[in-house]
């Protein structure tokens, strides 16, 4: 019973150094290609998310809000231009919590799907490693 999990071991250990030093020479391809895996989806998400209505109001509303720093700048340069004393006030900024909670739910979703792929790693090399031919 004792030679048969010293060779068990032996084979594991074996299997395990082959799997670990095909993972050290190709780390870099499969961290390029995990990197660039998303691209698609990067480009669907923004494609997708343009045609939201709530995004459009979004984007209304920003525009709204860098419109009229626009003309506060203007203002003041044109206070300027004829010398008088500027009167136009700062531009104030204001916080939209919904794109927080928007950034977080999605944070916390993409370390869930991240972890899956993790596991999907472990369990590569655990079955490689069990695997008896």
């Amino acid at each position: 019973m004792e030679a048969a999990q010293e060779a068990e071991a032996t084979r594991r250990a074996e299997r395990g150094a082959v799997y670990d030093r095909e993972f050290v020479d190709t780390w870099q391809d499969r961290a390029n290609s995990a990197a660039h895996s998303g691209d698609d989806a990067h480009a669907r998400f923004f494609e997708l998310l343009s045609a939201e209505p709530w995004f459009a109001a979004n984007i209304e509303l920003r525009a709204a809000r860098h419109k009229r720093r626009h003309v506060l700048d203007e203002a003041q340069r044109a206070q300027r231009a004829v010398q008088e004393v500027e009167t136009v006030p700062e531009q104030r900024f204001y916080a939209i919590a919904i794109l927080d909670a928007i950034e977080s739910h999605a944070k916390k979703k993409a370390q869930e799907k991240a972890a899956e792929f993790a596991e999907e790693l472990r369990e590569i090399r655990t079955n490689l490693l069990d695997s008896k031919d």
